[in-house]
């Protein structure tokens, strides 16, 4: 009902007109030379133009490409394994269920468009092999392979060839867009955090929401490669501009962070702090380049503004006024760093600046990879393969192969998703119209058709209709089937006609084949947003325990940079549980503490080994494994008296580092602490009475 409603409200604007024609003239141009080349199956070159529609020429471009190769790797597999398997139908069977299976765990480990590829190549060897098992008596293996890379190849060709001459759209300007949109918010949220004392709490959503659009931006810079625009080969320096983006966002959640403990304390510190946030706007809005020399230059008042703040705040609140000037120190050092390389990405420059070490910018391990989701993934395939094939076999039933198909089609296209089950049952409906429309269309309007512009007018309504409802995510999930149902069922051919059984066989088989993926992925694959949630969390609280032996570099920067995208896929699941709303809202702000883990084996590693510091430092470390570890596992009848352990060990560091010889090294240690204290036990303000009466005043 609700469907129905979004439907009859749906008014296309201008995008969706020119989206839609653009994409029915792909369509048709590919039909056409489909029939032209006397290729055996032509649905397969336009249904390859509205499978891989986009607005943007170069998430178009990419997807052609991906699917070029992922059809040709699933041809290639059928034409070596059919021949020698082919007379053992079972082994045959088990082999291509786990290549289905296999071909999908790597795509769901692959958060790129590159994934595409595997998804392809397992249904693809499925699709091609069992139509020669259908068409024994007629086709080759190696004949049916060519057909479908050379069917695909058209429509992938025709759909470039128009999309980059008929109001080519790039994505460069949305990539940019997004950026800006994101510079914009990471100021605006910086200017709050230092004016406004009463929405702190609201912060960490705020800034979920900026790590999560980073994230969407790492992926959209993949497609700028395969597109002419100002972004064009910029690729690699964005992604490493979007590393440094990501360290803001942990910049400005330790910042939230020390002004909500100060704060608890005394609000006097705000009048001077107000006075340090005017100078380090006016030294950010600068419009001034960059250079390499300058990148680490401060505000020209900086050190006294802060001395200022010192001097007029409580004594115990030195340590996290310490703590507040050195995040945001590294906030404007990294607001610099990202203008610089934004700065040469706009000039068209590629290179790298010398000064800032590249991060990884492979996909592993810089992106967030679910490897159970993804094996659950794949043996829901492989199982929905094995059981639709076996119901086949056993049946006798001759159209079953469009059941054995769709099957493996519906298990691969929407496992990305927490549940695949109610987009299935979507379509599963949009197939029972599509057979309604290939009925009307087979039976009342193609017997009056004899030419082919006359077949192009009778398509025309139909489906740019379709193709309107693409560019809305609500509307896509009835859109895209049912106009792939309508072409498939069709099946055009330049000696149109139409085996009234086969017809009925093969319809049931469209319905069939995707309730075995809809009963299989739900006993096997489905999850709920809050149950994926409550595993990405397990797997942000096993990275925090990984953090904790490793060094301050490269690597950790590669691992924070992993838990930051890990925050971003996270704040978009839609949770239900408030306290799991709490704790998706509190692991982003663990995660801007996790650079005081190593910072903290830094400094252990100035003194002796037998040091009582040293000791000290690493039981602290042994017990934040395993709070982290109890948390990992939900073992909540640990976690408080791990906490309280915790924090008893920290303020008795605190005292044992304000009296080190070693000044510099002192502060830096109680800064550390004030802020695991702080953002990983979640303790805004508990210290020893020694350190309340000023003992390290710094």
């Amino acid at each position: 009902m609700l469907l129905t409603k979004q439907i009859l409200a749906f008014r296309p604007n201008r995008l969706d007109w020119i989206f839609a024609f653009k994409t029915f003239t792909a369509g048709m141009l590919a039909l056409y030379v489909a029939f032209e080349l006397n290729l055996t199956y032509p649905i397969w070159a336009i249904g390859t133009v509205f499978v891989i529609a986009n607005p943007y020429s170069g998430m178009t471009s990419s997807k052609s490409i991906y699917r070029v190769l992922g059809t040709f790797l699933g041809a290639a597999v059928s034409v070596v394994a059919m021949p020698h398997l082919i007379h053992m139908p079972v082994l045959f069977t088990v082999f291509l269920a786990v290549w289905v299976g296999f071909c999908l765990y790597l795509s769901l480990l692959d958060r790129t468009p590159r994934s595409y590829v595997f998804l392809l190549a397992g249904y693809t060897t499925v699709i091609i092999c069992y139509n020669v098992v259908y068409f024994i008596d007629t086709a080759s293996i190696f004949d049916m392979a060519v057909g479908r890379f050379l069917e695909i190849t058209v429509g992938v060709v025709c759909s470039a060839l128009v999309g980059t001459t008929i109001f080519p759209m790039h994505i460069g300007p949305a990539v940019e867009g997004r950026v800006l949109k994101t510079f914009q918010d990471t100021k605006a949220i910086f200017d709050r955090i230092l004016q406004d004392a009463s929405e702190l709490d609201n912060y960490s959503k705020s800034l979920g929401t900026i790590a999560r659009d980073i994230a969407d931006i790492h992926v959209m810079a993949v497609h700028l490669s395969y597109e002419k625009s100002t972004l064009q080969g910029m690729t690699r320096p964005l992604q490493e501009m979007l590393h440094q983006l990501s360290l803001l966002v942990c910049n400005l959640v330790a910042m939230s962070e020390r002004i909500k403990q100060l704060d608890e304390v005394d609000g006097r510190y705000r009048l001077h702090l107000a006075k340090a946030h005017a100078h380090i706007s006016d030294f950010l809005q600068d419009r001034h380049e960059i250079d390499e020399a300058t990148l680490n230059q401060l505000p020209e008042h900086f050190e006294a503004d802060f001395d200022a703040i010192m001097a007029n705040s409580h004594p115990s609140q030195q340590i996290m006024l310490g703590s507040l000037k050195m995040d945001i120190r590294h906030f404007i050092q990294n607001v610099r760093a990202v203008k610089l390389l934004w700065q040469r990405i706009q000039c068209g420059d590629s290179t790298l600046p010398a000064m800032l070490t590249p991060m990884n910018t492979t996909p592993y391990p810089t992106l967030h990879r679910d490897a159970g989701v993804a094996i659950r993934g794949g043996i829901s395939a492989c199982l929905i393969v094995l059981i639709a094939t076996v119901f086949w076999i056993v049946s006798g039933w001759k159209a079953g192969f469009m059941m054995a198909e769709m099957a493996a089609i519906s298990a691969c296209i929407l496992t990305s998703m927490d549940n695949p089950v109610p987009a299935l049952k979507m379509f599963i409906r949009a197939n029972l119209y599509a057979g309604v429309m290939v009925f009307i269309y087979a039976y009342g309007i193609f017997p009056h058709v004899t030419v082919f512009w006359q077949l192009i007018v009778v398509l025309a309504p139909f489906v740019m209709y379709c193709l309107m409802l693409f560019l809305h995510p609500p509307l896509t999930g009835i859109g895209l089937p049912l106009l792939m149902g309508t072409i498939m069922g069709l099946n055009l051919q330049n000696r149109y006609s139409l085996d009234q059984v086969f017809f009925f066989d093969a319809s049931i088989g469209t319905v069939i084949g995707p309730i075995i993926s809809v009963f299989i992925i739900h006993l096997v694959r489905a999850m709920s947003p809050d149950i994926t949630a409550q595993r990405i969390l397990a797997l942000h609280y096993k990275a925090i325990r990984q953090a904790l032996y490793l060094p301050y570099g490269l690597q950790f920067r590669i691992h924070l940079r992993s838990m930051l995208d890990r925050i971003g896929v996270l704040n978009s699941k839609i949770v239900q549980s408030d306290p799991l709303k709490q704790y998706i809202q509190l692991a982003l702000v663990e995660s801007s503490a996790v650079v005081d883990l190593p910072r903290l084996q830094e400094l252990k590693n100035k003194f002796d080994v037998e040091h009582p510091i040293v000791v000290a430092l690493e039981d602290l470390q042994q017990d934040l494994d395993e709070y982290f570890r109890a948390k990992e596992n939900a073992q909540h009848h640990l976690i408080a008296d791990l906490q309280q352990q915790m924090i008893e060990k920290i303020q008795q560091l605190h005292v044992a580092a304000s009296e080190l010889e070693q000044q510099d090294i002192s502060l830096r240690i109680q800064y550390s602490l004030n802020n695991i204290q702080s953002s990983l036990c979640h303790v805004l303000h508990s210290y020893p009475a020694k350190l309340k009466s000023g003992v390290c005043n710094g």
